[in-house]
């Protein structure tokens, strides 16, 4: 039998060392985009005649500063959260879902029809809204999962079709009182909206130092720990890893492209309608007033595709991301105030993830030029 011998103790140290050095390589990239994405931020803010100086305070003021702001951005954070968490999940099986602004919006359609329909106390029937609402996003999601395993359509490409296909459904279906518009007199003098959720279906707001912010938050919180775990600790995390990285490998290892790949799919769907229903049983947080309107779902989709493409895919990173991009969301409206157009915060928001996505390019090109010089001086 043979054995493997044991790294001796300067091996181990020069293990540590390389290992410290490649950590402050990251870290020097990192503060290098980042700071150049400020510095371009603040150029383009001069440029269009205004003071990046207070620019910088609105946006703070806008998110954390002000009274009740930062309760504001939590809630607003929530739901990037929960789609970012979906996408991380079907990334990590190798799959390609830019989809989820199609599935919010359908698991909020599904949340207010089933909610209505089905109604009962006020506790029970919130909890068939943000069940139905994260079916009807798993649902739209199994429609590019059955094209991808069973016709070879790229998920990549019906999902983002979906999008389209949904805003349109959502739209036809606030056409009928029979299907999501609500009667006429619920109406008022809004043509197509479903009728308003009554104070005893919606999600119960935390309130803490006069900052009120909906459970959903605590929810979110929840599911990301329970997703990091699974997903580092399970055998179904690890077999995710193992289709993700190598789909013939996992075939050879029992593993199921169409059954995990379609599940996997579907749960980033669920995540995706589960936001959806939050939204509109939390209401009040710039996401219409407790009932379902045209252009419900705000980019909170996109937005938070963005949010697990900065995190890298890791469902604890994508806490701290999902705070950043909703104090960009909530603090863009004080940015008018200092004469500057407020879409320059989707700009800032731009170049932050361009920055955040440099440093891993950097360092996989780094690492390709240095596997490939080893290769030349050992030949």
């Amino acid at each position: 039998m043979t054995t493997v011998a044991e790294p001796t103790t300067n091996e181990k140290q020069a293990s540590r060392i390389r290992q410290s050095a490649r950590l402050g390589e990251w870290l020097v990239l990192y503060a290098v985009s980042i700071l150049g994405a400020i510095l371009i931020s603040a150029l383009l803010v001069t440029a269009t005649g205004g003071e990046w100086q207070s620019v910088v305070t609105a946006l703070l003021d806008g998110s954390m500063r002000n009274p009740g702001r930062w309760g504001e951005t939590l809630g607003a954070a929530a739901p990037l959260l929960l789609v970012a968490l979906g996408t991380v999940i079907s990334s990590r099986a190798g799959l390609v879902n830019i989809g989820q602004e199609g599935q919010l919006a359908v698991g909020a359609a599904f949340a207010t029809y089933f909610g209505f329909l089905i109604g009962g106390p006020g506790p029970l029937n919130l909890l068939v809204l943000l069940t139905f609402g994260a079916i009807g996003g798993a649902l739209w999601a199994g429609i590019a999962a059955l094209l991808r395993f069973w016709r070879g359509v790229p998920e990549v490409l019906s999902t983002l079709l979906l999008v389209a296909v949904a805003g349109q459904a959502v739209a036809y279906g606030l056409r009928w009182q029979w299907l999501l518009l609500a009667p006429s007199a619920s109406r008022g003098n809004r043509n197509q909206v479903s009728e308003q959720l009554s104070p005893d279906r919606r999600l119960p707001n935390q309130v803490i130092f006069g900052n009120s912010f909906p459970i959903s938050v605590y929810l979110a919180v929840i599911i990301a720990l329970v997703v990091a775990f699974l997903l580092a600790r399970s055998i179904w995390g690890f077999r995710l890893k193992m289709l993700g990285r190598n789909p013939r490998a996992a075939q050879h290892a029992g593993v199921s492209q169409n059954r995990y790949g379609s599940t996997a799919l579907m749960i980033g769907g669920a995540f995706a309608g589960l936001a959806g229903a939050a939204m509109l049983a939390g209401g009040g947080f710039a996401f219409g007033n407790f009932q379902l309107v045209p252009g419900f779902s705000a980019n909170i989709g996109w937005t938070g595709l963005l949010v697990a493409l900065v995190a890298r895919e890791r469902a604890l990173v994508c806490i701290p991301v999902a705070l950043v991009f909703a104090s960009l969301r909530t603090g863009s409206g004080f940015v008018a105030s200092t004469g500057v157009e407020g879409r320059i915060t989707d700009v800032i928001q731009g170049l932050l993830v361009l920055a955040l996505l440099v440093p891993p390019a950097v360092m996989f090109i780094r690492d390709r030029r240095r596997a490939r010089a080893a290769t030349t001086a050992r030949t």
